[in-house]
């Protein structure tokens, strides 16, 4: 097990605020102008956010540093984490669906996480299964523009579901970012 003296060094690509990821200027999540109009809009505007976030604590590594283990003994890793968020996605695309559920994407219950392998058609597989993922449960979504629609699955409310998917992204965001320090010393923003 590596010492804490064993760390990178912490590091930043930021200049004015050296403590951040990236220069504000230069962050593709800020824009300028006023914000989203409408709580909609705002909720997509935030998800959109994360799953921006979580591409970005990704960018740049190989396949041996986004599967590594980084903060033992968890077992999470950045790739596990993209593939965590495909079968998120699905299940929530799950919930919205008629029919039978479509199968899990990895398998048996940590599958995501410890399928997660350092190969580069895993590593490929992975983000293009998120963004398939993305983009089957962002549809399904926009059948259902009112937030206060409940669905007759359980009664949970459009809305709900949309908090519950930005927070997921949140707090795995989060992780995303201790794995990437410990990975390579890039700090978190």
């Amino acid at each position: 097990m590596a010492r804490m003296s064993e760390q990178p060094a912490r590091w930043s690509q930021a200049t004015v605020y050296p403590d951040m990821w990236t220069d504000p200027d230069d962050d593709p999540r800020n824009s300028d102008g006023a914000g989203p109009e409408g709580e909609l809009a705002t909720l997509l505007d935030f998800l959109a956010g994360y799953r921006m976030t979580l591409a970005m604590k990704c960018e740049g590594l190989d396949p041996e540093q986004l599967a590594r283990r980084s903060v033992p003994p968890s077992t999470m890793s950045l790739l596990g984490l993209v593939r965590h968020l495909a079968e998120v996605e699905r299940d929530w695309h799950n919930w919205l669906r008629d029919g039978d559920p479509l199968p899990s994407l990895y398998g048996e219950d940590d599958g995501d996480f410890l399928g997660a392998v350092a190969e580069q058609a895993v590593v490929d597989s992975a983000f293009a299964d998120l963004a398939r993922e993305q983009a089957a449960a962002d549809a399904a979504l926009a059948e259902y523009p009112d937030l206060g629609e409940r669905l007759e699955k359980d009664g949970i409310a459009v809305r709900e579901m949309m908090v519950h998917r930005i927070e997921e992204y949140a707090r795995h965001c989060g992780h995303a970012d201790l794995l990437r320090e410990c990975v390579d010393g890039r700090v978190g923003q």
